[in-house]
C-alpha cells in the first residue's frame, strides 16, 4: 500500500468537501476547486476525513493511489491557507513593479513585459528585496504562473542575471579566457 495514499486527508474547519463518486468539490475561505479523478480509485468521506483506497495492486492503480491523495490534500490546503511561490529578480537595472493588478517586469528588454494574473492568482512585488510573490489557492496554477514569469528572462550562467526561484542555485560558467601570449 502506498505510504502517502493510505494517509487520510484531514479537513480543517471552514472547509467543505463534497465527494460524488470520483468527483471531488472542495470549498473554503480562499476559493473553491473541483476535480474529476480516475474511477479506478475509491474516494470516500469517513469521520470528517477523506480516505483514498484502491482495489488492486495493478501498477497503474498503485501510481494513481498516492497521486490522487496528494492532489486532494493540495486542494484542501489551497482553499484553507493558499500557496505562494517567491521569485527573485537579479541583475543591474532589473526590477519588477505592480501597475494595479498587472506585474510589469523591467528585465533588459527595450520595453517592460506586462504579466496579467489569471483568475485566482495575485502578484506582490517588493522593490527593496527585488522579489515577486505569486499567490493563489490552486497549486498547479500558482506553479505554472511562476514558471511563465521565470521564462520571461531565465537566469543565465555567465553573469547570473534573470528571474529565478527563491533559493534556486544557478550553475555559473567561466567566461571567455583572455588570449594567451604567443
Amino acid at each position: 500500500m502506498s505510504r502517502i495514499g493510505r494517509l487520510p486527508v484531514t479537513i480543517p474547519s471552514g472547509v467543505q468537501v463534497n465527494v460524488q463518486g470520483s468527483n471531488v468539490h472542495v470549498k473554503g475561505p480562499k476559493g473553491e476547486l473541483k476535480r474529476a479523478f480516475s474511477p479506478q480509485i475509491a474516494i470516500a468521506m469517513e469521520n470528517g476525513q477523506v480516505v483514498v483506497t484502491r482495489q488492486s495492486d495493478h501498477p497503474t492503480e498503485r501510481a494513481l493511489h498516492g497521486t490522487t491523495r496528494a492532489l486532494i490534500a493540495n486542494m484542501v490546503r489551497g482553499v484553507s491557507s493558499g500557496f505562494e511561490v517567491v521569485l527573485e529578480v537579479e541583475g543591474v537595472g532589473y526590477r519588477a513593479e505592480m501597475e494595479g493588478k498587472v506585474l510589469a517586469l523591467y528585465v533588459g528588454y527595450s520595453h517592460p513585459v506586462k504579466v496579467e494574473p489569471p483568475a485566482g492568482i495575485a502578484f506582490e512585488a517588493d522593490a527593496k528585496t527585488r522579489q515577486i510573490k505569486v499567490l493563489g489557492f490552486d497549486r498547479e496554477l500558482v506553479g505554472q504562473t511562476a514558471s511563465e514569469i521565470r521564462e520571461v528572462r531565465p537566469p543565465e550562467p555567465y553573469h547570473g542575471k534573470g528571474i529565478r526561484y527563491a533559493g534556486e542555485r544557478v550553475r555559473r560558467k567561466a567566461g571567455k579566457a583572455a588570449k594567451g601570449a604567443k
